[in-house]
């Protein structure tokens, strides 16, 4: 029995685009995919009412996962893709439903501007409480995205792989978020890009006093224990080509950076067992918002 990618499906343009990618990734996993349509229980008059000439809601709500799965098998015939109706509130029914997974991947909708995007309250409760990888796909997500342009400088989906993301915590580097993007570089035949974002040390400030600047020695640390924490991984993968970044500044804005030449970026969730507000963290929470390239989010103790 092969494993499973559950999509989280609503029949909108960014869930379909979450569909989309999930096949792709499915084919580079051989594995399954399985479109969960979560249907919230509508008072009787309301559900039985016409709302596309004879269609009823619970006609619609019926449609939509049918026929998303059947041009996904049109467009992707290697993979076996099934479905699921559930009831209930949607953040409930896709945490349960991802437990039956390897990965849980939603759709995240574009804003106008530099806005970035929006991730819903249904996409922020789903990441704070699943505890398998959740991936975010924006809407208009192409195949194309994800790939290098061609030589005449056209989006291709028959070129190379853009490289993976990874944000790294040096003070908490943590092995299931390293290997889950070393393992996505190996699968998409690419390099990794591991930026790591620092702020100056207190001791600066009493530098300047003395009139010395420390940031060079600053960067050159900062470097090395990114290097040292890359080490074993590099000696684990050596098939895959790894760029270190080390700069000083906000990680969240290198990271969001770094996403425009990504085909994904990887950031870590530490699994908070307190049943109060949303635990995603800073970091994360604004690279959710404003990547530009789908982001696999992946909880760790």
């Amino acid at each position: 029995m092969p494993g499973k990618i559950i999509v989280g499906l609503d029949g909108s343009l960014e869930s379909r685009a979450a569909a989309e990618w999930a096949a792709r990734e499915a084919t580079l996993r051989d594995v399954a995919v399985k479109l969960v349509h979560v249907w919230e229980p509508v008072p009787e008059p309301i559900a039985q009412a016409p709302l596309l000439g004879a269609e009823t809601h619970q006609h619609w709500t019926e449609r939509v996962p049918r026929e998303a799965a059947e041009g996904l098998r049109l467009r992707h015939p290697d993979v076996e893709v099934t479905t699921e109706q559930r009831t209930g509130a949607p953040a409930d029914a896709l945490a349960d439903a991802a437990a039956d997974g390897e990965l849980l991947v939603l759709g995240s909708r574009a804003l106008s501007g530099l806005g970035g995007f929006l991730v819903g309250s249904v996409g922020q409760s789903l990441v704070a409480r699943t505890e398998v990888p959740v991936i975010l796909v924006r809407a208009g997500e192409q195949a194309a995205d994800e790939h290098v342009k061609d030589h005449a400088g056209i989006p291709s989906a028959a070129t190379a792989f853009r490289p993976v993301v990874l944000g790294l915590d040096t003070d908490s580097p943590d092995d299931e978020v390293i290997a889950f993007a070393f393992e996505e570089a190996t699968r998409r035949d690419t390099g990794l890009t591991v930026v790591h974002g620092w702020d100056l040390p207190f001791s600066y400030v009493y530098g300047l006093a003395a009139g010395v600047d420390l940031r060079e020695d600053a960067a050159r640390a900062q470097a090395a224990v990114l290097a040292e924490a890359l080490l074993v991984w590099r000696e684990k993968y050596p098939d895959v080509e790894v760029s270190e970044v080390s700069r000083l500044g906000s990680p969240a804005n290198h990271l969001v950076d770094a996403s425009h030449a990504a085909s994904l970026v990887v950031v870590g969730r530490r699994v908070r067992r307190s049943p109060f507000g949303v635990h995603i963290g800073s970091v994360t929470h604004a690279v959710l918002h404003h990547a530009t390239a789908p982001v696999a989010v992946v909880a760790h103790a």
